[in-house]
């Protein structure tokens, strides 16, 4: 059985704790746009990103709150801003990059939470069952067209309230030539 799945590119982008958008910011967050995955969305609030003289202005901040701070850039951010985050889940930030977000109001500078967020498929756990895929596994996703190829380690990241989406940061999609709401198909599991 043929499986496609549909794109969301991901730009670079922050998640934050409730208080270190209150320290960031003085009004509350407003929603300007729903996101794809159920409760996520783009909001009305944009930080700077630095490290020492180097910076990137107006990163969107996505909503809702969360239990951490995290900050997604993609690979050739990570070498113009002259820092070195690993790939990584989201949440795993243990021992991730350092960096520092700032407002007209404030600056906060993480000690950890900036990454490279992995390739992963949004999917509900009946969707898991529905098409025979393992949680743990990492499988393949076949792109076509002039600057096809195969990408490799796409994970899972399922939630029972999910829309079933890859995700691929920009990095990823420009080498391909890919754009939102291409659909691509799952060929095979990695090994």
């Amino acid at each position: 059985m043929k499986v496609k799945v549909v794109l969301g590119v991901s730009n670079r982008h922050v998640h934050l704790k409730e208080e270190t958008y209150n320290i960031l910011f003085d009004e509350p967050i407003k929603i300007v746009k729903e996101l794809k995955q159920p409760g996520q969305f783009a909001s009305d609030k944009f930080v700077t990103i630095k490290n020492s003289d180097r910076k990137i202005e107006r990163v969107r901040v996505l909503g809702p709150f969360r239990d951490y701070n995290q900050v997604e850039i993609s690979k050739t951010d990570s070498y113009f801003l002259k820092v070195n985050p690993p790939i990584r889940d989201s949440g795993d930030l243990d021992g991730s990059e350092s960096i520092t977000l700032v407002t007209d109001k404030a600056e906060v500078t993480l000690k950890e939470g900036c990454i490279i967020a992995t390739r992963h498929i949004h999917i509900t756990p009946e969707d898991m069952k529905k098409y025979g895929f393992k949680e743990n596994e990492r499988i393949q996703i076949k792109v076509e067209g002039e600057k096809g190829g195969i990408l490799n380690n796409v994970r899972f990241k399922v939630a029972k309230e999910s829309s079933f989406e890859l995700h691929l940061d920009t990095d990823d999609a420009n080498a391909f030539g890919l754009k939102t709401e291409d659909l691509l198909e799952i060929i095979e599991m990695s090994k």
